[in-house]
């Protein structure tokens, strides 16, 4: 594939060669590293849009500031792929989420111009006021810059952070990149002019010309100049709300005008203000790339595409993810039930929700990115009799679990939790993969805790979740692709805590719980060829256990294998309390629990992340072995 002509950004290794440049090489500068970026992802897939979005205020705010010395904070991370390229890692940039190589996001360990690794979001403000004061305490004097989307405004924890760095009124800088919110006015010449009067130091001066003299009113009066200025400048520029959190707000300027974003960036460095500064900069997702400029839902992530057309090189599907299961089941069940409702935090097409907004809109909420506020939100509709149905991803749920214990279990109230990208999840690495859900719910008194093994499975817990109307329940699956079996119109609901038996032996018995199961079948077969007679069960159930089929298990085999793809503390802890107290560890049986390491997991193709875990045929068989004292040699001789 021919690589883009960049002859300007081949001179650029670090931030510093940027900062040699002259303003009005800049504009070049960002043509070829916007190039660039479209170039690497469409070798590598990944996240697209986020990043063409903040080209040129990549170029600035390393024009503009002192990095690594001034730490700049991106958030989310998947809009750094830009930055990545400028701060030493081009020569990599081909090799982004693939095993080895550069990971999708902000990263600690990666380069010193990652302060703060950030692959969920709205952490920035919160990240970036402790470096500030942590700054402050220290006697330093480098600036401390967080950019944060639009999107990761959405999440409470911004305004918390806001509130209080606005209450502690340290040095720092926000921009907030607005992509896609409609809280801009057009913007223009006229806009930008204003945001560097705003941004200025004689309309600094001026202000605080103004609030001495304010100050030096009685105390109605001193109120109602300050509100007045407030409202005055909020009418030009929309900044009440954070002037309110205590910020000093500059804005809106055009993100993609250097000529604008330039002195409003070096205002913001070089103004000493008593407080906080946010600088409002409005930018357009995927901007240089038609495709993901016209469809920025689909180019938000994608995989290898073509430079020239944008057509994606996905392969041909042999089966429906479960992505697309979940949403036709819970489809299915909706028409048949009018309370059945549906939330999700900000990723209506990453959790095919969409679909179920497309057939009942009024009846899907996209809460954004809060997580919070949606299990608690689930919780009252719960109370109002509906069904809710919180479609998240396990590593985002993490994010809600005190509302899940106290709202939702506490309270015993029948949430229906659809745990998204449940075990490894690819490309995205450890900061989305789905590892402790089982072990952070299981634990919680009378929740149901359901894992699909296949697409099928998936939908008739769909179906058990829609009938439990008595205690909050879950169901886990995996990102991707289903195995193909045959599907229903809609599911049959499952005999609650009772597992299946799908393979009889009499040696070894492996309790499988989640999509695994393939693999156990296929080590089944591989044991059964060495003269090991193996059970495979599935036992669908964390919570509550299958007590009678664990204990069959327990009895009539010499070996007992439990499989999932989660944490310590998970479902093997469940089975291995039961087969304690029970007394049916006292006679020899030999129980390996086949888990996640006691790691995180880097990035690489899902398969191969699973071997890294021993959790595929091999390794459930190389476990087998073991606990009857043969190794894979001597089995194999």
């Amino acid at each position: 594939m021919t690589r883009p002509s960049t002859p300007l950004l081949d001179t650029i290794d670090v931030p510093a060669d940027i900062r040699r440049l002259k303003a009005e090489q800049l504009r070049q500068l960002a043509d070829e590293l916007r190039q660039e970026t479209i170039s690497a992802v469409s070798v590598t897939g990944g996240h697209l849009g986020a990043g063409l979005g903040v080209v040129e205020l990549t170029v600035a705010l390393h024009h503009v500031f002192d990095t690594p010395r001034d730490r700049l904070l991106w958030d989310v991370g998947h809009q750094a792929y830009p930055h990545k390229i400028v701060t030493g890692r081009r020569s990599r940039i081909r090799t982004l989420r693939q095993e080895g190589g550069l990971s999708g996001f902000t990263r600690r360990s990666e380069s010193e111009y990652d302060p703060f690794g950030a692959a969920h979001s709205s952490t920035s403000i919160s990240a970036g006021l402790g470096m500030a004061v942590a700054r402050d305490l220290a006697g330093g004097s480098n600036h401390v810059v967080a950019v944060i989307g639009d999107g990761a405004m959405s999440a409470g924890m911004a305004y918390e952070a806001m509130n209080n760095a606005g209450a502690l009124r340290s040095r720092l800088i926000v921009v907030l990149n607005d992509n896609d919110m409609s809280i801009a006015p057009p913007v223009g010449a006229m806009s930008a002019h204003l945001s560097r009067l705003l941004s200025g130091q004689p309309y600094v001066s001026l202000r605080n010309l103004g609030r001495s003299v304010a100050e030096a009113l009685p105390r109605p009066l001193e109120m109602a100049a300050r509100r007045a200025e407030e409202f005055a400048r909020g009418f030009v520029a929309g900044g009440t709300l954070f002037d309110e959190l205590g910020f000093y707000y500059v804005g809106p300027v055009d993100g993609h005008h250097l000529d604008h974003l330039l002195p409003v960036l070096k205002n913001a460095r070089d103004r000493r203000l008593d407080k906080p500064i946010l600088v409002h900069v409005v930018t357009k997702k995927g901007k240089g790339s038609p495709p993901a400029a016209t469809r920025a839902d689909k180019y938000h992530g994608v995989v290898k595409f073509d430079l020239i057309t944008g057509t994606q090189a996905k392969p041909v599907a042999n089966a429906p993810a479960y992505q697309a299961v979940f949403a036709k089941s819970l489809i299915a069940e909706a028409e048949a039930d009018k309370k059945i409702v549906a939330i999700t935090a900000a990723m209506p097409s990453g959790t095919s929700l969409d679909k179920f907004a497309e057939r009942f809109p009024e009846r899907c909420f996209d809460v954004g990115i809060a997580e919070q506020h949606g299990v608690t939100f689930a919780a009252g509709l719960a109370t109002e009799g509906f069904k809710p149905f919180c479609a998240i991803y396990s590593t985002f749920l993490q994010r809600g679990y005190d509302q899940v214990v106290h709202d939702v279990a506490i309270q015993k109230l029948p949430v229906r939790f659809a745990i998204d990208r449940a075990g490894l999840v690819g490309a995205d690495g450890a900061t989305h993969a789905g590892s402790f859900d089982v072990a952070y719910l299981a634990c919680l008194p009378d929740f149901v805790v359901m894992a699909a093994a296949d697409e099928l499975e998936l939908m008739h817990m769909v179906a058990t979740a829609a009938q439990i109307d008595d205690r909050p329940s879950a169901f886990r699956y995996p990102r991707g692709e289903g195995v193909g079996v045959e599907l229903p119109a809609r599911g049959t609901p499952l005999p609650i805590g009772k597992g299946r038996v799908l393979r009889e032996g009499s040696k070894i018995a492996i309790l499988n719980f989640g999509t695994r199961l393939a693999e156990c079948l296929v080590a089944a077969e591989d044991l059964g060829a060495k003269g090991l007679s193996t059970t495979v069960a599935d036992a669908r159930f964390a919570k509550p256990l299958d007590i009678d089929l664990v204990r069959r298990l327990a009895r009539e085999h010499e070996v007992l294998i439990t499989i999932e793809e989660g944490s310590i503390g998970g479902f093997a802890s469940h089975v291995m309390q039961y087969l304690a107290t029970a007394g049916l560890l006292d006679h020899g049986l030999k129980l390996r629990p086949m888990i996640l390491p006691d790691r995180f997991i880097d990035h690489a193709a899902p398969a191969k992340q699973y071997e890294q875990a021993g959790l595929d045929a091999k390794g459930i068989v190389a476990t087998a072995l073991a606990a009857l004292g043969q190794s894979v040699e001597r089995a194999r001789g």
